[in-house]
């Protein structure tokens, strides 16, 4: 039995007096930086029959703490991303990216690699239900100091604190978690891509003012409803809650054509007709050809022959004649004979086109399902019931998945989740692309959360969330391997967040001794591999980290060759003109060693000399 405890301090009569009015006038409380307050200028208003003269009135969306979101979206970061192919599968193959770490200084990393890259993100963020956590983000204290104050006191450098309703600061530090991390994800978009932000409403009126002024008002493009549960959902003030809502934002969208999606099944099942003609396009639908809905055009109104009769629209026909005319030689359209012996005209839709693709049609901004246990079924297909709680349904994200833009076939679109929880988004792809058979690549981006020590997921053995993604990822790929035998990319690349891979400089030049010099012998940390400095060297040059990474040999050294000759990089010692001009005969775009990797000092003159003259195209970096 639980026990309330005495406060064991005087009443907080200002609180008490701010809940008060809040009672009067509710649109007078506000959140400062101190917690609830009270806009006194509004206030004043509610009690004047005359306007009364306050700050500025503007159209936007302000709460504190606003201006230190947009500073820390700016801020640059010196961490780094270490790849481990321990937790991998094909890591040199694979093209698709899982990341463990904080996503905020993911995405910046991100920002030279995937610059107008990602052709879709979606994103499951916090509810802020209340019970739910939200990033800290702090970067202008120290790290020791950060971790001291936020309580971060585990392994895995957690940064992520609860946000309860009581807090004075409840929405904004929501709003300040997410601001920053939408703002840099907008910068990874294609011109033609799209956000989808999955959010109850408990947040998304906010959701939308920060949106529309991230990505623009313009560029907002609708808010799907999701029916997410039967009659029987919960209880909210009266009403029994069934949906969530998923806001969908364009990049730029002028740039967008047309959106379109597969025929649903309930569509698809209107094509019941056979055509033994065009047997490769699959059963057909009809349509009438003639038309009362569209505008007068009276060069659509004119007569229709078959067997010698002669048939007129009750207004115009859909089509023009011409079009009319090939349709009857392609045995595209019906003639239905009615009661009194006149004709009816119909035309076929296939449910295929011409290439034997099924036809897509417009979505719609309410989603019937799938439900949220079905999520749940989704996942215990290959781990426990209880190990993660409520994972987003994988058929909800197919339907997000399989939108397209200016109805191009897409060609190894990346789409990006740095939300990725249990890794919906990677079973989803994975199983959509064996469907179809095209080729969607993700990156997915989680913080190390780890699972408490009570709960289902560390008794059966995962001690952060990030290990419960993956696995699921690794059993998802190997059932839907062994049940389509479709020829997909079933790896991922695994990589963590870390300090970056040169050594910190601690000493003043004055302050140096022979006895500290000898730190700087080598400006790398003594832990980091060849690999690791391969992955912060793709990152520093632009380059996406999911390139085909080969391992060679040339004259004793390792050497790795980042697609085809985009990159040779090596990271050995003892570099010399031999080496060089075996690397230049592959005429490579970019070279990379490090600063201490040569011979001697004359070896490295010779080498960046040599590499001009017999392979001047070649751009040569060290670290």
């Amino acid at each position: 039995m639980s026990v309330d405890k005495l406060d064991m301090q005087s009443p907080d009569l200002v609180n008490q007096n701010i809940e008060k009015l809040a009672e009067l006038f509710p649109n007078c409380v506000t959140e400062s930086d101190t917690g609830k307050a009270i806009d006194f200028d509004l206030l004043r208003q509610e009690l004047s029959h005359a306007v009364v003269e306050g700050n500025k009135e503007r159209y936007r969306l302000e709460w504190p703490g606003k201006k230190e979101a947009i500073v820390t979206a700016n801020l640059p970061t010196t961490k780094t991303l270490r790849p481990v192919r321990e937790d991998s599968v094909d890591f040199d193959n694979t093209e698709n990216i899982y990341i463990e770490g904080d996503n905020l200084e993911v995405l910046k990393l991100l920002q030279e690699s995937y610059l107008g890259k990602i052709k879709m993100i979606y994103i499951d963020p916090p509810y802020n239900t209340g019970k739910d956590f939200v990033y800290k983000d702090n970067f202008t204290k120290d790290a020791q100091e950060e971790l001291l104050e936020s309580g971060q006191k585990d392994e895995y450098n957690q940064r992520l604190v609860v946000n309860p309703e009581t807090a004075g600061r409840y929405h904004s530090d929501w709003l300040s978690m997410m601001y920053p991390r939408l703002k840099l994800a907008r910068n990874l978009l294609k011109e033609d891509g799209l956000i989808f932000i999955s959010i109850d409403e408990n947040e998304v009126h906010n959701l939308r003012k920060i949106c529309d002024e991230i990505f623009g008002e313009s560029n907002f493009f609708t808010e799907i409803v999701w029916k997410n549960k039967t009659g029987g959902g919960a209880k909210s003030i009266g009403w029994i809650g069934l949906h969530e809502y998923i806001l969908c934002y364009a990049k730029n969208s002028s740039d967008i054509r047309d959106i379109s999606v597969p025929y649903s099944e309930k569509t698809a099942s209107m094509y019941r007709k056979k055509d033994d003609k065009y047997i490769e396009r699959g059963p057909y639908a009809t349509w009438p050809l003639d038309t009362t809905s569209m505008g007068d055009r009276p060069n659509l109104r004119f007569p229709i022959y078959h067997n010698d009769i002669e048939i007129w629209p009750e207004k115009q026909w859909l089509w023009s004649q011409e079009r009319v005319i090939e349709a009857q030689k392609q045995n595209l359209l019906e003639f239905n004979e009615q009661k009194d012996g006149s004709f009816k005209v119909r035309f076929k839709g296939y449910l295929k086109d011409e290439n034997g693709v099924i036809r897509r049609g417009t979505p719609l901004s309410i989603f019937d399902g799938p439900y949220t246990q079905e999520g749940s079924k989704d996942f215990q297909e290959f781990l426990s019931k209880g190990i993660f709680p409520f994972p987003k349904p994988i058929n909800l994200l197919s339907q997000i998945f399989t939108i397209r833009t200016n109805e191009e076939i897409p060609s190894k679109d990346i789409i990006l989740d740095f939300f990725s929880g249990s890794a919906s988004t990677a079973h989803a792809i994975m199983k959509q692309n064996s469907f179809d058979r095209e080729n969607r690549r993700y990156i997915l981006v989680q913080l190390s959360e780890p699972t408490d020590e009570k709960s289902e997921a560390y008794k059966a053995g995962y001690k952060n969330i990030c290990e419960i993604g993956k696995e699921r990822i690794r059993r998802a790929a190997k059932k839907i391997k062994e049940e389509t035998g479709a020829d997909i990319d079933y790896g991922f690349r695994v990589y963590r967040l870390d300090e970056s891979n040169m050594q910190d400089v601690y000493y003043k030049p004055q302050e140096y001794t022979q006895a500290n010099l000898d730190l700087f012998a080598d400006n790398v940390k003594s832990d980091r591999t060849a690999d690791d400095l391969l992955a912060q060297v793709m990152l520093d040059w632009g380059l996406p980290l999911s390139l085909n990474i080969e391992r060679l040999e040339i004259v004793g050294k390792e050497v790795f060759r980042v697609a085809e000759n985009s990159l040779y990089a090596c990271f050995d010692k003892g570099l010399d003109e031999a080496f060089a001009k075996e690397i230049a005969k592959d005429q490579p775009l970019r070279v990379v060693f490090r600063d201490n990797g040569f011979k001697d000092d004359t070896a490295k003159v010779n080498v960046k000399q040599l590499l001009k003259q017999l392979s001047p195209e070649t751009e040569m970096k060290v670290v």
